[in-house]
């Protein structure tokens, strides 16, 4: 007798391996069943270039979005003269588009173009004309897709001709990423539609807001996680301030996107009394030169402060701390901030997750760091060294985690920035120490480095089979990622899009 899992089950157990895309495509060969829950998977967000790098992927896509193209679209195209041979397939099992939560309009314009381009059949008229593809591709997406999580369309994309009305699976949506400067009409057709939106980002790119615009973010009911950005020609935000502020109470996850001197004008986050994460970023150091107003601010229930590219100089974020670090759980800072480290032990005591750069000389600063942080359970450092820095070595790092690291401390993420220097002895050193710890922890040990660039302690077959071994006895979890992979989790973690 045969033994068939419930379809509830069976989604759940496929969900699972949604980030295991070979896996995926091995169900696709099961039975049917399993070939539509797993394409539903696969379909949900085929804007994923990393995922989707290979040109075979991507024209692979486009060739089955022109299937689905409704006639009219295509004898609009032949009008145009633009004529695109498709090769000739048995029909669809399924109808993809309408398996489709997101929708980028630059995932349309970029799929078309970068395809496009590499066909040799394709003539210079139609890559001038490929503004009309993508926007009967949009219409098309906007009759097929019944519930839309995700919306994403930015002024640098192709403009798009179509009214919302017209797409019933806008109702549902739950992420917005736009910028401020977007046709009023699109603004308004969203905010007759869209109440429900969690997350929005938002570009500003003038002084400027829309009534329609400022219309979408009032009528909001729960939004909760936000990201501005601030492009380098705005001088203030004021037009929008009061509207903002009007989901002071529900908004826990803000991330300022700063490309302007004037920071005085973001001092109204102090109104996001509820606010949990907060993320500051800024490419330029000389953008912090005024982030004394936010010395100030006292945000009670903050959990997570991430400062992912340069940060403020180090007096002033040693202030915001004194005033916010109490109950900080996650404290991520990418750049070399002066004294910091030193204060981390008094003004962060209850820290769960730690990324901070420790150079050559601060081996004791980790030290006081992991004995006086009884909370600590992951700590990211960087390695090595490069032609402009000097990192801890591995060795050092190693050691200082196994003999100083808390009961609870399971995580341990180094970023190697040249190649790997430690020996199958202090591998084996350091695995044979966290054997004997009490109480005993798996420890999840992960290597990130530049893909191709450096070799990392795995590279060394002795380390290999040392590691293996201390796999199979239950001692550690170890795994090696490039930094393209690391740096596209910690920008999903930011909302970006």
């Amino acid at each position: 007798m045969t033994f068939q899992i419930p379809i509830d089950s069976l989604n759940e157990v496929i969900e699972y391996l949604e980030e295991d895309r070979h896996t995926l495509y091995s169900c696709l060969l099961v039975n049917r069943l399993w070939c539509e829950i797993s394409v539903r998977i696969l379909w949900r967000n085929i804007w994923d270039f990393e995922r989707q790098s290979q040109l075979f992927g991507m024209e692979s896509i486009l060739d089955t979005l022109f299937t689905f193209l409704p006639n009219e679209s295509k004898e609009f195209l032949h009008e145009n003269k633009i004529f695109i041979s498709i090769p000739i397939s048995k029909q669809s099992l399924f109808n993809y588009p309408s398996f489709c939560k997101a929708l980028s309009i630059y995932g349309i314009s970029k799929i078309v173009e970068i395809v496009l381009t590499c066909k040799p059949t394709i003539n210079s008229s139609i890559l001038k004309n490929r503004n009309l593809i993508i926007n009967e591709f949009t219409k098309m997406f906007a009759n097929q897709i019944f519930s839309l999580k995700k919306l994403s369309y930015y002024h640098h994309c192709s403009p798009i001709d179509f009214s919302f009305p017209y797409f019933p699976g806008v109702r549902d949506l739950l992420e917005l990423h736009c910028c401020s400067c977007l046709p009023s009409d699109i603004f308004y057709q969203l905010s007759q539609l869209c109440h429900n939106l969690q997350s929005m980002s938002i570009s500003f790119c003038n002084d400027i807001t829309s009534n329609e615009f400022k219309e979408l973010v009032s009528f909001q009911n729960n939004l909760k996680n936000l990201k501005l950005s601030f492009d380098m020609t705005v001088s203030s935000c004021a037009d929008i301030i009061p509207t903002l502020k009007k989901h002071s109470d529900t908004i826990t996850k803000l991330h300022l996107y700063i490309f302007t001197k004037n920071l005085s004008s973001c001092s109204f986050i102090n109104s996001f009394v509820n606010l949990q994460e907060f993320i500051f970023s800024s490419f330029r150091r000389c953008f912090f030169d005024d982030f004394e107003p936010f010395q100030y601010i006292n945000f009670s229930k903050l959990q997570t402060l991430k400062i992912p590219h340069f940060c403020p100089n180090s007096e002033d974020i040693i202030k915001f701390l004194k005033n916010n670090g109490k109950n900080l759980k996650k404290l991520y800072v990418n750049k070399s901030c002066g004294d910091l480290s030193l204060f981390i032990p008094h003004i962060c005591p209850n820290l769960k997750s730690l990324f901070l750069l420790f150079h050559k000389n601060e081996l004791d600063i980790l030290k006081t760091i992991l004995i006086n942080c009884q909370s600590l359970e992951s700590i990211k450092v960087k390695c090595g060294k490069n032609l402009f820095e000097e990192y801890l070595s591995e060795k050092e790092v190693l050691e200082i985690v196994a003999n100083h690291s808390p009961n609870n401390f399971c995580e341990l993420k180094i970023y190697i920035v040249s190649d790997s220097d430690i020996s199958l002895d202090d591998l084996d050193s350091f695995f044979f120490s966290w054997k004997n710890r009490v109480p005993k922890k798996l420890l999840s040990l992960i290597i990130i480095k530049n893909k191709n660039l450096y070799r990392s302690l795995d590279h060394y077959k002795e380390n290999r089979e040392i590691i293996k071994k201390y796999q199979n006895l239950g001692i550690i979890k170890f795994k090696t990622i490039d930094r393209d992979e690391a740096t596209r989790e910690e920008e999903e973690s930011y909302n970006y899009y």
